[in-house]
Protein backbone atom coordinates (compact mmCIF):
# COMPACT_ATOMS: atom_id res chain seq x y z
CA UNK A 1 0.00 0.00 0.00
CA UNK A 2 1.31 3.99 -0.74
CA UNK A 3 0.59 7.11 0.50
CA UNK A 4 -2.52 7.60 1.87
CA UNK A 5 -4.01 3.67 1.34
CA UNK A 6 -0.16 2.92 3.42
CA UNK A 7 -1.27 5.46 6.12
CA UNK A 8 -4.26 4.38 6.68
CA UNK A 9 -3.41 0.82 6.78
CA UNK A 10 -0.41 1.69 9.41
CA UNK A 11 -2.45 3.86 11.65
CA UNK A 12 -4.97 1.70 11.54
CA UNK A 13 -3.32 -0.77 12.62
CA UNK A 14 -1.35 0.93 15.72
CA UNK A 15 -4.61 3.35 16.68
CA UNK A 16 -7.46 -0.26 16.72
CA UNK A 17 -4.87 -2.33 18.37
CA UNK A 18 -5.26 -5.16 16.70
CA UNK A 19 -9.04 -5.07 17.75
CA UNK A 20 -10.38 -7.82 15.85
CA UNK A 21 -13.92 -7.15 16.35
CA UNK A 22 -14.98 -9.07 16.92
CA UNK A 23 -37.75 -11.36 27.93
CA UNK A 24 -36.44 -12.32 31.28
CA UNK A 25 -33.68 -14.47 31.65
CA UNK A 26 -34.15 -18.34 32.10
CA UNK A 27 -33.18 -19.44 35.24
CA UNK A 28 -30.52 -22.42 35.25
CA UNK A 29 -29.45 -24.14 38.14
CA UNK A 30 -25.69 -23.91 39.02
CA UNK A 31 -24.05 -27.04 40.45
CA UNK A 32 -22.25 -26.52 44.05
CA UNK A 33 -18.83 -27.27 42.12
CA UNK A 34 -19.23 -24.36 39.80
CA UNK A 35 -20.35 -22.04 42.23
CA UNK A 36 -17.91 -19.32 42.90
CA UNK A 37 -16.89 -18.77 46.72
CA UNK A 38 -17.97 -14.84 47.52
CA UNK A 39 -16.94 -13.12 50.48
CA UNK A 40 -18.62 -13.03 53.37
CA UNK A 41 -18.12 -8.70 53.25
CA UNK A 42 -21.06 -7.04 54.09
CA UNK A 43 -22.32 -4.27 51.84
CA UNK A 44 -21.98 -0.81 52.84
CA UNK A 45 -24.97 1.01 53.93
CA UNK A 46 -24.80 3.72 51.19
CA UNK A 47 -24.88 2.82 47.66
CA UNK A 48 -23.48 4.90 44.94
CA UNK A 49 -25.66 5.63 42.41
CA UNK A 50 -26.09 3.07 39.55
CA UNK A 51 -23.71 1.28 41.05
CA UNK A 52 -24.01 -2.50 42.21
CA UNK A 53 -21.66 -4.02 45.00
CA UNK A 54 -19.74 -6.96 43.75
CA UNK A 55 -18.80 -8.60 47.52
CA UNK A 56 -15.35 -9.95 45.73
CA UNK A 57 -14.33 -13.37 46.55
CA UNK A 58 -12.20 -16.50 45.20
CA UNK A 59 -12.96 -17.41 41.29
CA UNK A 60 -11.46 -19.12 38.34
CA UNK A 61 -9.94 -16.91 35.96
CA UNK A 62 -9.49 -17.65 32.49
CA UNK A 63 -10.63 -21.04 30.94
CA UNK A 64 -8.79 -24.29 29.76
CA UNK A 65 -11.50 -24.80 27.36
CA UNK A 66 -10.61 -25.94 23.50
CA UNK A 67 -12.73 -23.55 21.99
CA UNK A 68 -11.00 -20.32 23.27
CA UNK A 69 -7.68 -18.01 22.70
CA UNK A 70 -4.29 -19.08 23.87
CA UNK A 71 -4.18 -15.83 25.88
CA UNK A 72 -7.40 -16.90 28.17
CA UNK A 73 -5.43 -19.72 28.99
CA UNK A 74 -4.40 -21.81 31.34
CA UNK A 75 -7.23 -21.16 34.18
CA UNK A 76 -5.66 -19.74 37.17
CA UNK A 77 -7.42 -19.50 41.00
CA UNK A 78 -7.44 -16.22 42.12
CA UNK A 79 -8.64 -13.69 44.91
CA UNK A 80 -10.87 -10.16 44.85
CA UNK A 81 -11.42 -6.98 47.29
CA UNK A 82 -14.87 -6.24 47.26
CA UNK A 83 -15.71 -3.49 45.00
CA UNK A 84 -18.28 -1.22 43.78
CA UNK A 85 -19.00 -1.13 39.90
CA UNK A 86 -21.46 0.65 37.49
CA UNK A 87 -24.33 -1.31 36.52
CA UNK A 88 -23.91 -0.46 32.73
CA UNK A 89 -21.59 0.90 30.46
CA UNK A 90 -20.63 5.20 30.24
CA UNK A 91 -23.51 6.42 28.16
CA UNK A 92 -23.35 8.83 25.36
CA UNK A 93 -25.38 11.21 27.56
CA UNK A 94 -23.31 10.87 30.54
CA UNK A 95 -19.95 11.69 28.54
CA UNK A 96 -21.74 14.88 26.77
CA UNK A 97 -22.14 16.26 30.87
CA UNK A 98 -18.62 15.40 31.60
CA UNK A 99 -17.75 17.37 28.39
CA UNK A 100 -20.31 20.36 28.93
CA UNK A 101 -18.66 20.39 32.45
CA UNK A 102 -14.89 20.76 31.72
CA UNK A 103 -14.91 21.73 28.05
CA UNK A 104 -12.78 18.39 27.61
CA UNK A 105 -11.71 16.85 24.36
CA UNK A 106 -11.55 13.51 23.33
CA UNK A 107 -7.90 11.96 21.83
CA UNK A 108 -9.80 11.31 18.36
CA UNK A 109 -10.72 14.87 18.30
CA UNK A 110 -7.42 16.01 18.74
CA UNK A 111 -4.67 16.49 15.59
CA UNK A 112 -2.74 13.26 15.54
CA UNK A 113 1.01 13.18 17.33
CA UNK A 114 3.63 12.11 15.44
CA UNK A 115 6.25 11.54 17.74
CA UNK A 116 3.66 9.27 19.57
CA UNK A 117 2.04 7.42 17.20
CA UNK A 118 5.29 6.16 15.51
CA UNK A 119 6.65 4.32 18.70
CA UNK A 120 3.68 1.76 17.82
CA UNK A 121 5.40 1.29 14.21
CA UNK A 122 7.94 -0.46 12.78
CA UNK A 123 11.41 2.02 12.69
CA UNK A 124 11.79 3.50 10.25
CA UNK A 125 8.09 3.82 9.26
CA UNK A 126 8.31 7.61 6.89
CA UNK A 127 6.48 10.61 8.26
CA UNK A 128 3.50 10.91 6.25
CA UNK A 129 1.78 14.27 5.11
CA UNK A 130 0.61 16.47 7.77
CA UNK A 131 -2.56 16.79 6.06
CA UNK A 132 -3.53 13.04 6.75
CA UNK A 133 -2.57 13.20 10.21
CA UNK A 134 -5.69 14.86 11.27
CA UNK A 135 -8.46 13.90 13.91
CA UNK A 136 -10.21 10.83 13.61
CA UNK A 137 -10.79 6.90 14.74
CA UNK A 138 -11.35 3.71 13.58
CA UNK A 139 -15.23 2.57 12.26
CA UNK A 140 -16.43 -0.49 11.18
CA UNK A 141 -17.10 0.00 7.62
CA UNK A 142 -18.55 -4.05 6.64
CA UNK A 143 -17.94 -4.90 3.08
CA UNK A 144 -20.37 -5.75 0.46
CA UNK A 145 -19.41 -9.82 0.27
CA UNK A 146 -17.81 -11.98 2.13
CA UNK A 147 -13.99 -10.98 2.37
CA UNK A 148 -10.95 -13.02 3.32
CA UNK A 149 -10.85 -12.98 7.18
CA UNK A 150 -7.06 -12.42 7.82
CA UNK A 151 -6.68 -8.48 6.87
CA UNK A 152 -8.82 -6.47 9.44
CA UNK A 153 -8.37 -3.41 7.37
CA UNK A 154 -10.92 -4.93 4.80
CA UNK A 155 -13.41 -3.69 7.39
CA UNK A 156 -12.01 -1.12 9.46
CA UNK A 157 -11.58 2.28 8.09
CA UNK A 158 -10.18 5.44 9.38
CA UNK A 159 -12.68 7.90 9.16
CA UNK A 160 -11.60 11.83 9.46
CA UNK A 161 -14.06 13.16 11.78
CA UNK A 162 -15.06 10.25 13.84
CA UNK A 163 -15.02 10.52 17.45
CA UNK A 164 -17.80 9.95 20.33
CA UNK A 165 -20.03 12.39 18.89
CA UNK A 166 -19.60 11.59 15.31
CA UNK A 167 -19.89 7.53 15.70
CA UNK A 168 -19.46 7.30 12.13
CA UNK A 169 -17.57 10.37 10.73
CA UNK A 170 -18.68 13.50 10.54
CA UNK A 171 -21.97 13.05 8.98
CA UNK A 172 -23.54 11.34 11.71
CA UNK A 173 -24.70 11.86 15.33
CA UNK A 174 -26.04 10.40 18.79
CA UNK A 175 -29.67 11.36 17.54
CA UNK A 176 -31.63 8.58 19.16
CA UNK A 177 -28.25 7.00 20.66
CA UNK A 178 -28.01 9.20 23.76
CA UNK A 179 -28.61 5.76 25.99
CA UNK A 180 -26.09 3.94 24.24
CA UNK A 181 -22.50 3.45 25.29
CA UNK A 182 -20.24 5.91 24.29
CA UNK A 183 -17.39 4.90 21.65
CA UNK A 184 -14.22 6.14 20.00
CA UNK A 185 -12.84 6.49 24.06
CA UNK A 186 -9.20 6.34 24.38
CA UNK A 187 -7.41 5.16 27.64
CA UNK A 188 -6.66 8.69 28.43
CA UNK A 189 -10.43 10.03 28.18
CA UNK A 190 -11.69 7.48 30.39
CA UNK A 191 -9.05 8.18 33.02
CA UNK A 192 -10.51 11.72 32.68
CA UNK A 193 -14.17 11.25 32.93
CA UNK A 194 -13.67 8.75 35.86
CA UNK A 195 -11.92 11.50 37.84
CA UNK A 196 -14.17 13.79 37.18
CA UNK A 197 -16.95 11.55 38.57
CA UNK A 198 -14.22 10.15 41.51
CA UNK A 199 -14.20 6.55 40.12
CA UNK A 200 -11.44 3.99 38.61
CA UNK A 201 -10.93 1.70 36.01
CA UNK A 202 -11.34 -1.51 36.72
CA UNK A 203 -8.86 -4.09 36.70
CA UNK A 204 -9.24 -7.13 34.29
CA UNK A 205 -9.23 -9.48 37.65
CA UNK A 206 -11.67 -7.71 38.76
CA UNK A 207 -13.71 -7.28 35.42
CA UNK A 208 -13.89 -11.43 35.02
CA UNK A 209 -15.23 -11.59 38.54
CA UNK A 210 -17.89 -9.56 37.92
CA UNK A 211 -18.64 -10.74 34.75
CA UNK A 212 -18.91 -14.23 35.90
CA UNK A 213 -21.99 -13.32 38.15
CA UNK A 214 -21.00 -15.81 41.43
CA UNK A 215 -20.54 -18.97 38.73
CA UNK A 216 -17.25 -20.70 37.82
CA UNK A 217 -16.53 -22.80 34.69
CA UNK A 218 -19.76 -21.27 32.57
CA UNK A 219 -18.90 -20.42 29.11
CA UNK A 220 -20.93 -17.34 29.00
CA UNK A 221 -21.84 -15.04 31.65
CA UNK A 222 -25.46 -16.94 32.36
CA UNK A 223 -24.49 -20.24 31.70
CA UNK A 224 -22.80 -22.74 28.99
CA UNK A 225 -25.75 -21.69 26.10
CA UNK A 226 -25.07 -18.83 23.69
CA UNK A 227 -29.22 -18.99 23.26
CA UNK A 228 -31.05 -20.70 25.65
CA UNK A 229 -34.35 -21.34 24.72
CA UNK A 230 -33.52 -19.21 21.70
CA UNK A 231 -33.19 -15.92 23.30
CA UNK A 232 -30.97 -13.45 22.33
CA UNK A 233 -29.08 -12.59 25.75
CA UNK A 234 -26.70 -10.36 24.70
CA UNK A 235 -26.28 -7.72 21.43
CA UNK A 236 -23.92 -9.90 19.55
CA UNK A 237 -23.31 -10.67 15.23
CA UNK A 238 -25.52 -13.19 14.22
CA UNK A 239 -24.91 -13.85 10.18
CA UNK A 240 -21.17 -14.25 8.16
CA UNK A 241 -18.94 -11.92 9.90
CA UNK A 242 -17.88 -9.11 8.47
CA UNK A 243 -20.57 -8.68 5.45
CA UNK A 244 -23.93 -9.84 7.11
CA UNK A 245 -24.71 -8.91 10.24
CA UNK A 246 -28.62 -10.48 9.95
CA UNK A 247 -29.58 -8.64 13.72
CA UNK A 248 -31.52 -10.99 14.63
CA UNK A 249 -30.86 -9.59 18.18
CA UNK A 250 -32.27 -6.49 17.08
CA UNK A 251 -29.33 -4.70 16.67
CA UNK A 252 -26.21 -4.23 13.93
CA UNK A 253 -24.71 -1.70 15.69
CA UNK A 254 -24.51 -0.45 19.63
CA UNK A 255 -27.87 -1.06 21.46
CA UNK A 256 -29.24 1.10 24.37
CA UNK A 257 -27.60 0.30 27.58
CA UNK A 258 -29.50 -2.40 30.19
CA UNK A 259 -31.71 -3.58 27.17
CA UNK A 260 -30.63 -7.02 28.36
CA UNK A 261 -31.38 -8.83 31.90
CA UNK A 262 -28.87 -8.20 34.13
CA UNK A 263 -26.08 -10.74 35.60
CA UNK A 264 -26.83 -12.16 39.53
CA UNK A 265 -24.87 -9.33 40.56
CA UNK A 266 -27.17 -6.60 38.56
CA UNK A 267 -24.69 -6.22 35.84
CA UNK A 268 -26.26 -5.22 32.18
CA UNK A 269 -24.52 -5.82 29.02
CA UNK A 270 -20.86 -7.40 30.69
CA UNK A 271 -20.58 -9.38 27.11
CA UNK A 272 -21.71 -8.16 23.98
CA UNK A 273 -22.62 -5.00 23.26
CA UNK A 274 -19.01 -2.76 23.37
CA UNK A 275 -15.82 -4.32 24.50
CA UNK A 276 -14.69 -2.86 27.82
CA UNK A 277 -11.67 -1.12 28.73
CA UNK A 278 -9.24 -1.85 31.72
CA UNK A 279 -6.47 -0.23 34.01
CA UNK A 280 -4.48 -3.64 32.78
CA UNK A 281 -1.62 -3.13 30.77
CA UNK A 282 -1.92 -6.32 28.13
CA UNK A 283 0.14 -9.63 28.21
CA UNK A 284 -0.84 -12.45 26.12
CA UNK A 285 0.97 -14.84 28.47
CA UNK A 286 -0.63 -13.02 31.66
CA UNK A 287 -2.52 -16.57 32.38
CA UNK A 288 0.48 -18.36 31.98
CA UNK A 289 2.93 -16.15 34.18
CA UNK A 290 0.59 -16.46 36.97
CA UNK A 291 0.60 -20.58 36.61
CA UNK A 292 4.41 -20.27 36.55
CA UNK A 293 4.32 -21.46 33.35
CA UNK A 294 5.95 -18.52 31.25
CA UNK A 295 8.80 -15.89 32.57
CA UNK A 296 8.08 -13.13 34.33
CA UNK A 297 8.20 -10.06 31.66
CA UNK A 298 10.38 -7.49 32.06
CA UNK A 299 8.27 -4.43 32.43
CA UNK A 300 10.97 -1.68 32.30
CA UNK A 301 11.11 -3.19 28.52
CA UNK A 302 7.50 -2.94 28.21
CA UNK A 303 4.64 -3.39 30.50
CA UNK A 304 2.65 -4.73 27.33
CA UNK A 305 3.09 -8.04 25.36
CA UNK A 306 1.19 -8.82 22.05
CA UNK A 307 3.91 -11.35 19.87
CA UNK A 308 1.46 -10.08 17.10
CA UNK A 309 2.23 -6.62 17.04
CA UNK A 310 5.87 -6.54 19.19
CA UNK A 311 5.46 -2.57 19.21
CA UNK A 312 2.34 -2.37 21.05
CA UNK A 313 1.15 -0.64 23.61
CA UNK A 314 -2.32 -2.01 24.61
CA UNK A 315 -4.72 -2.17 27.44
CA UNK A 316 -6.75 -5.44 28.33
CA UNK A 317 -10.59 -4.76 26.86
CA UNK A 318 -12.67 -7.84 28.11
CA UNK A 319 -16.72 -8.60 27.06
CA UNK A 320 -16.43 -8.60 23.09
CA UNK A 321 -18.84 -6.26 21.12
CA UNK A 322 -21.61 -6.14 18.88
CA UNK A 323 -19.22 -7.15 16.37
CA UNK A 324 -18.34 -10.90 17.97
CA UNK A 325 -19.79 -13.86 15.84
CA UNK A 326 -19.37 -17.33 16.07
CA UNK A 327 -17.54 -17.28 12.97
CA UNK A 328 -14.65 -14.82 13.46
CA UNK A 329 -14.26 -13.65 17.13
CA UNK A 330 -15.64 -15.63 19.23
CA UNK A 331 -15.38 -12.87 22.11
CA UNK A 332 -18.47 -12.71 24.06
CA UNK A 333 -17.18 -14.53 26.59
CA UNK A 334 -15.79 -13.67 30.20
CA UNK A 335 -12.81 -14.92 29.67
CA UNK A 336 -12.75 -13.25 26.71
CA UNK A 337 -9.55 -10.56 26.66
CA UNK A 338 -7.49 -8.98 24.04
CA UNK A 339 -5.29 -5.38 23.65
CA UNK A 340 -6.36 -2.04 22.37
CA UNK A 341 -4.00 0.41 21.68
CA UNK A 342 -3.87 2.78 24.59
CA UNK A 343 -4.17 6.06 22.64
CA UNK A 344 -7.48 5.82 20.82
CA UNK A 345 -10.82 4.17 20.36
CA UNK A 346 -13.21 2.44 17.80
CA UNK A 347 -16.67 2.40 17.16
CA UNK A 348 -16.69 -0.92 19.30
CA UNK A 349 -15.16 0.26 22.77
CA UNK A 350 -16.68 1.77 25.45
CA UNK A 351 -16.08 1.35 29.49
CA UNK A 352 -17.64 1.40 32.80
CA UNK A 353 -16.24 2.27 35.75
CA UNK A 354 -15.84 1.02 39.44
CA UNK A 355 -15.47 2.25 43.10
CA UNK A 356 -13.79 1.12 46.05
CA UNK A 357 -15.91 0.72 49.35
CA UNK A 358 -15.00 3.45 51.85
CA UNK A 359 -13.36 1.10 54.44
CA UNK A 360 -10.87 -0.62 51.88
CA UNK A 361 -10.47 -3.09 54.54
CA UNK A 362 -13.57 -4.78 54.10
CA UNK A 363 -12.47 -6.96 50.92
CA UNK A 364 -10.62 -10.10 50.97
CA UNK A 365 -6.56 -9.52 50.94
Amino acid sequence: MKNLNYLTYSCGIALLGLVASCGEKPKEEVKDEEKMTLAATPKPDKQPEGMAWIPGGEFTMGTNEADAYEAEKPAVDLQVQAFWMDTHEVTNAEFAKFVEATDYVTVAERPIDWEELKKQLPPGTPKPDDSVLVPGSMVFNPPPYQVPLQDISLWWTWVNGASWRHPEGPDSNLDGRENHPVVHISYEDALAYADWVGKRLPTEIEWEFAARGGMDGKRFAWGDELTPNGQYLANTFQGTFPNENLGEDGFVGTSPVKNYAPNTFGLYDMIGNVWELTSDWYDALKYARLAGQAPKLDANMNPCYNPDNPFAQERVIKGGSYLCATNYCVNYRPSARQGQAFDSGTSNVGFRLVKDPDNPTLGMK
